[in-house]
């Protein structure tokens, strides 16, 4: 039995949240319902213009991580904090809930922990800048070979891919895992990253990865088109498991070039952040317990649903417990 179950690597954020109108966003500037990375003035005007505050480590890949950690799996997370006050929170706070956090904070660096400010409109829809600040340093320095070895799956954000040094840790700990007998997968992270990357990323999907998480949108950008049936036969091509999530359409995978169509409960959200992060958590929760492809589904829309029905991008119950309500465990 190898140490870990899963270990991610990603953005250590603190998530800043706050609500807001749609006139607001239209007023700052802030396109609705994506992620932007900003710089650190930036940051700093949204940051003091918000009127309420909610604080919370974040991280796409950490909070899958706080959840699976909270379910009882073993898990670490690769990732890079400052020596400031954010960072120490962030890391026992990742501690605490059941991950180990395996990069000590970096003393006397440039630049400060990681941050995202969002705005929480009036239909759950989140709208995430992003100042990555030291996270944008994460390297193959930050990778340690022996907690990769220990790894039965290893999960990467896409997010790393804006930066050199980021996709070169990536690699690194995609090939290292699978070199000891584990898996490799990537949440893709956004549209908007595919189109920056979408070489690289069908490099990386094809040749150094096991299985690929991501919504509709983002399957169909790999490949180009508006058309998902292509965009999820061309991704099976190329991978063994691909799952996409459609929101209220449900859940569509990919296994071994054979396609299965998971129906949801929809569930209307009062903040939308960390829904895709709980699902992956959900459905690797039900991979590693070897469960049939509609359990890994049913167990990740029941984390995805607790998630967005609260402020916050981790999970507030136990999300055993609503699994075995649902008779699945």
């Amino acid at each position: 039995m190898k140490k870990y179950q899963v270990v991610g690597i990603g953005n250590a954020i603190v998530d800043v949240i706050c609500p807001s109108r749609d006139q607001f966003l239209a007023d700052m500037g802030i396109e609705k319902g994506i992620m932007q990375l900003i710089d650190r003035e930036r940051a700093e005007l949204l940051y003091s213009a918000m009127s309420q505050r909610t604080e919370a480590p974040g991280g796409a890949v950490a909070n899958t991580l706080a959840g699976l950690g909270a379910l009882g799996v073993r898990t670490a997370f690769i990732g890079r904090v400052s020596d400031d006050s954010l960072g120490e929170f962030y890391a026992k706070t990742m501690q605490e809930t059941g991950t180990d956090f395996v990069n000590p904070p970096v003393v006397g660096g440039d630049l400060p922990t990681s941050r995202s400010m969002i705005f929480v409109s009036e239909d759950g829809e989140r709208s995430m800048n992003t100042y990555l600040g030291t996270s944008a340093e994460l390297g193959t320095e930050d990778v340690s070979l022996d907690v990769a070895k220990e790894a039965e799956i290893v999960f990467l954000e896409g997010y790393l891919f804006d930066k050199d040094k980021g996709k070169e840790a990536f690699k690194l700990l995609a090939k290292t895992c699978r070199g000891a007998g584990g898996k490799a997968g990537v949440a893709i992270s956004d549209p908007f990253c595919v189109k920056r990357h979408r070489d690289d990323f069908l490099h990386l999907i094809e040749y150094d990865l096991d299985y690929v998480i991501g919504n509709d949108d983002e399957i169909k950008s790999l490949f180009e088109t508006n058309d998902l049936d292509v965009a999820l036969g061309n991704t099976a091509k190329i991978c063994d498991l691909v799952i996409c999530t459609r929101g209220k359409e449900g859940v569509s995978v990919m296994r071994d070039g054979r396609r299965a169509d998971h129906r949801v409960k929809p569930v209307v959200p009062v903040d939308a952040t960390g829904a895709g992060d709980q699902f992956a958590a959900g459905f690797l929760f039900g991979l590693l317990n070897g469960c049939d492809m509609d359990t890994c589904c049913q167990m990740g829309n029941i984390a995805a649903a607790e998630v967005i029905g609260h402020i916050g991008p981790r999970p507030q119950e136990e999300v055993t417990q609503l699994f075995a309500k649902a008779g699945l465990i």
